[in-house]
């Protein structure tokens, strides 16, 4: 291996030791695979260009290409041209992405959820890091610099680890920026000859001679000694002074330590953690209440609601917050004529629920709570205030039980044109086939409520979809469309699929996020666990208000006004509920108190579905198209890259340095001024092959408007050709290289943008090759007649094609 790729191998290896420090940011490491093999492909990529060679921006330039490729394949393929070629809608989608991956990380205390938008950010920042690091260290030869760049990304990493960050991480980081210098090195003193390693084994060797009587160490092992040494110093010195406290390597201080207990709910939106909650072992107790509602199971804890759809995933709006009123307002949109019930609710969370939101009973009439809460109006929703979260709190909760009727809900009249023009709107990214199934699954409906029960039916029952936590989340575009295909998902698919779906049939809907009802215990308490995390949409009809559907199969309840046959729940009669709150956790999943019949097929109402069933059996992509996707981009680009190359590997050959005798001189000389002819037909300035060298190099300047500078260099290339031919004795000229130079910076100076972008991508010269091909195949045909039989053969090739012709 040559020293230039042992030390790219090493800047690959740097570049992702240090970035390991950011897998305690997110809450998977699966992005680091994935970055490696895109890390690995650009300095491939860079090895490939310096053997061209390419210029040294060059080199940078083809390898930021190759990487924006390489993003465009992951993060925006279906928007990308022949889904590889990063077009305007790819730029616009990685984007968007960006933007919300900015947005999510302003959000989400770490360890965030793994969005496209934060993956995107991790994998992206990890890539340019390491093409600074490629550059900085291979391309332009210097490696102690690079190390900036790795700091930065562990800086970066530390300081938003929020003290969580590890010395190992450090350790790796330094690790690989100590074997990066070492490599430089070893290619620094390769230069010089062969490295020696030390003493000899035998007394009296040459090393020994070399390193003098006391006996010394190689600088290979003095500099890893210095290495280690500094290493060292730099882990213990934070814990030896106080001021290091929450220096670079986070060491956690008194009073800025974070909980670590299993289950933790810790960001503003709860779809961070709900898949990995649907799928915990054990049901992990959050919170019990106590209620005289009728029917608990009626009683779903909603946290917030997400309404804005913007293609990459549904967010909550950005709302206005007020004080917490004494009484709530009346729900937006419910009228007089609906049956509406009051019950109250006393709650007690789990000191290991930690969650911005307060999960409340929907559509909350009053709150008693302690603590710094603000009232968000739109939805309804209560938020901690000034670091205020539902650890350990103990609140009472009025609550309206609303009642639609069947008739109510089909009479409905228009929503508010604000209202509907806010809660309709979806993406223009959404695929068209969302909207074209809302229409096949709705056709015949008469109303919006018909289609609307149509929607979730066919989403619980009819569709033949299946209830599975171990597909992949998402909420995007692309995540919609791929779950109507596959027909495979848990309530994030179900719900969010069914809001878009409705929007495209002018159905105002908006997707909750929070809990259902619990499993009753024997104490007559209900108990929410991890695993009742859930997520169900939310349809506007005017007269009733946002009304709850559920589409998700086996889970929750079905709303009685799309099952007339189910009693709705109201208050009883019972003694008002007790603020006591039990301490035993319940690992038993919810239960339904009534069995659906659309949801007999998937196994009955009995318990939620239990982690760890069968994972659903995806062959995925096969390993041969991946190569081949993989493979396209780089095909591409070294087709659109072709004539650059060749172009640049022509030049570099014309000007290196060949033999010393007279015919060796005269061959340089003879290239030089080829290499000058190219050079101006690529600006423009067509040979003429008529000319004598000395009229050729006039018309150069004058049409090329050169400078004094590099007119004198063309003049005096071409002096030196005229010695070639015509000189009994030619003089061999000297800096015939540093000349053409010249001349190709005085056309590039006096052509324009688009002259020097032509002359670099499409240089008319490379019309040379197709000349050389045609006379090569002239020569084979020629060799190819001269052979004996040849005459035969192509009267035989004569005959077959008149008689298939």
């Amino acid at each position: 291996m040559s020293g230039r790729a042992r030390l790219a191998l090493c800047a690959w290896a740097a570049t992702l030791l240090a970035a390991g420090a950011l897998t305690p940011l997110v809450e998977e490491a699966r992005w680091l695979v994935p970055t490696a093999v895109l890390l690995g492909v650009q300095s491939g990529t860079g090895a490939l260009a310096r053997r061209a060679p390419l210029a040294r921006t060059a080199v940078v330039a083809v390898q930021a290409l190759v990487a924006l490729v390489l993003l465009t394949l992951v993060f925006a393929r279906d928007e990308a041209l022949f889904g590889v070629v990063p077009g305007p809608d790819a730029v616009l989608r990685l984007g968007d992405l960006l933007a919300a991956g900015g947005e999510d990380v302003g959000t989400y205390a770490t360890p965030a959820p793994l969005t496209e938008g934060i993956e995107l950010m991790v994998v992206g920042g990890v890539l340019l890091i390491g093409l600074v690091v490629d550059a900085m260290a291979v391309t332009f030869r210097s490696a102690a610099p690079a190390g900036l760049p790795l700091l930065a990304l562990y800086s970066v990493a530390a300081g938003l680890s929020d003290g969580g960050a590890s010395p190992l991480w450090f350790v790796l980081a330094a690790s690989g920026y100590l074997l990066l210098l070492l490599a430089e090195g070893r290619d620094r003193l390769s230069q010089w000859g062969r490295v020696f390693g030390g003493a000899s084994r035998s007394r009296g060797g040459l090393a020994e001679g070399l390193a003098g009587a006391g006996g010394g160490s190689s600088p290979v092992r003095t500099g890893r000694r210095i290495g280690a040494l500094a290493l060292g110093v730099a882990l213990v010195a934070p814990a030896a002074l106080p001021a290091l406290d929450d220096g670079l390597l986070g060491g956690s201080g008194p009073g800025n330590g974070r909980g670590s207990g299993g289950g933790t709910i810790s960001a503003v939106n709860p779809l961070v953690s709900l898949q990995d909650n649907l799928n915990q072992p054990e049901n992990r107790e959050v919170m019990t209440y106590r209620s005289n509602i009728e029917n608990p199971q009626n009683l779903y804890l909603r946290i917030l609601a997400l309404d804005e759809f913007n293609g990459s995933e549904w967010r909550s709006s950005t709302r206005r917050l007020t004080d917490v009123p004494e009484r709530l307002p009346r729900p937006e949109g419910l009228g007089g004529d609906v049956s509406v019930t009051e019950v109250r609710t006393n709650i007690s969370a789990s000191p290991s629920y930690q969650q911005t939101y307060l999960p409340l009973p929907y559509p909350a009439s009053e709150v008693r709570a302690d603590g710094r809460w603000r009232y968000e109006p739109e939805g309804r929703t209560l938020v901690g205030d000034d670091g205020q979260t539902t650890r350990g709190a103990r609140y009472e909760v009025g609550s309206l039980v609303v009642e639609p009727t069947a008739g109510q809900l089909a009479a409905a009249g228009a929503p508010p044109e604000k209202l509907l023009s806010e809660y309709t709107r979806v993406p223009d990214s959404l695929p068209g086939v969302v909207a074209r199934t809302a229409e096949r699954v709705t056709g015949g409906s008469a109303n919006a409520y018909e289609r609307a029960v149509k929607l979730q039916d066919w989403f619980a029952s009819e569709g033949g979809f299946t209830y599975d936590t171990s597909v992949a989340s998402g909420t995007g575009t692309s995540a919609i469309a791929r779950f109507l295909r596959d027909k495979e998902g848990f309530c994030i698919h179900f719900s969010f699929s069914m809001a878009a779906m409705a929007r495209t049939l002018d159905i105002p809907a908006r997707v909750a996020v929070g809990f259902t009802p619990g499993a009753m215990k024997s104490n007559g308490a209900v108990s929410v666990g991890l695993r009742d995390a859930h997520a169900w949409p939310e349809l506007y009809f005017e007269g009733v208000g946002w009304t709850r559907f559920e589409p998700t199969p086996s889970r929750g309840s079905t709303p009685s006004w799309t099952r007339p046959e189910v009693p709705a729940a109201g208050a009883s009669d019972a003694a008002e509920p007790s603020a006591a709150a039990p301490t035993e956790p319940s690992a038993a999943p919810s239960t339904e108190s009534g069995c659906p019949p659309q949801l007999r097929q998937e196994g009955g109402c009995g318990p939620s579905q239990e982690a760890g069933a069968a994972l659903p059996t995806d062959r995925g992509v096969s390993g041969w198209k991946a190569l081949l996707v993989a493979l396209a981009p780089v095909v591409v680009l070294l087709v659109v890259l072709a004539p650059l190359l060749w172009r640049t590997r022509t030049r570099n050959r014309r000007l290196g340095s060949g033999g010393r005798t007279p015919a060796d001189a005269a061959a340089r000389t003879l290239a030089a001024w080829r290499e000058v002819a190219d050079t101006a037909w690529d600006h423009g300035i067509a040979p003429d092959e008529s000319l004598t060298p000395r009229k050729a190099a006039a018309r150069i300047v004058r049409l090329g408007r050169l400078d004094t500078g590099a007119a004198e260099a063309v003049h005096r290339i071409a002096g030196a050709v005229e010695q070639v031919l015509y000189a009994p004795r030619p003089h061999p000229a000297a800096g015939l290289a540093d000349d053409v130079l010249a001349v190709r910076a005085g056309l590039e100076a006096s052509a324009g943008r688009g002259a020097r972008l032509r002359a670099m991508f499409l240089p008319r010269s490379s019309v040379r090759v197709v000349w050389a091909l045609t006379e090569r195949r002239a020569a084979l045909s020629e060799r190819w007649a001269g052979r004996p039989g040849a005459g035969r053969w192509s009267a035989r090739l004569l005959r077959l094609s008149r008689r298939h012709g």
